[in-house]
């Protein structure tokens, strides 16, 4: 099967538009971290390294990414770095490759827990909301019945952002106005989950630092309520 054999045309299509910055920025930076350079060496590969990385790769792929790439180095002798894109788009097909599984298969749940309850949490910012939209887009595709708690009381229009994925995705939000205690809409989605046999229910929250000690505090009042309705809930934490 092909690196995209398990892709629907649109979605590879989608995956394809949502790339073509990032891709065009990696080897934008590529480009000008080997300007001056004929060969691929030490210099040439540490300057890959942080390309990749300041790109989002990720440290463990771009380590893998460099260590295949040095083992090409050693086999060919010589390498130019006129070739280092084709190589890098090699090594990244390859890797996809190796990893490539059916997008449903990552989405099955545990065994016994229902509904399995995951909490999403972070600093402003990230795309915790975005994510939880995804998830709950993925997670209903694969046949689960998903509820989705609005615990962002705090930042100017999160409730609202998080109903509108609720609609895209077509799945029940639980919400109350800004301002409230965030427990307490983290207690009334588990309860409407669990009387309406939900399989997953999403919590998002407010954006925080870890060296915010009341915010911090918070999490766990949340985390202390979602227990008390759902054993062993929050049962993640992304």
């Amino acid at each position: 099967m092909g690196i995209f054999g398990s892709f629907t045309r649109s979605k590879k299509e989608n995956l394809d538009k949502g790339l073509s910055k990032t891709k065009e920025s990696v080897f934008k930076k590529l480009g000008r971290a080997v300007a001056g350079k004929s060969k691929v060496d030490d210099e040439v590969l540490d300057n890959l390294e942080e390309v990749l990385i300041t790109s989002d790769v990720g440290v463990e792929t771009t380590l893998k990414i460099i260590d295949r790439i040095e083992a090409r180095v050693a086999r060919d002798k010589y390498l130019g770095t006129e070739e280092l894109n084709s190589i890098l788009k090699d090594e990244i097909a390859t890797l996809l490759e190796e990893n490539n599984t059916e997008d449903v298969a990552d989405f099955d749940l545990p065994d016994g827990e229902k509904p399995y309850v995951i909490m999403v949490v972070g600093v402003n910012g990230v795309g915790k909301t975005t994510t939880i939209g995804k998830l709950a887009y993925q997670f209903k595709e694969a046949g689960k019945k998903v509820y989705l708690g609005a615990a962002d009381t705090f930042r100017a229009a999160a409730i609202e952002q998080l109903e509108i994925w609720a609609n895209r995705v077509d799945v029940p939000i639980v919400k109350q106005k800004m301002g409230s205690d965030p427990a307490s809409v983290a207690y009334d989605a588990l309860s409407s989950a669990k009387a309406n046999s939900a399989d997953v229910v999403i919590i998002d929250t407010a954006g925080r630092l870890h060296n915010k000690v009341n915010l911090m505090n918070e999490l766990s009042k949340i985390k202390k309520v979602m227990s008390r309705i759902v054993p062993g809930a929050p049962h993640e934490v992304l």
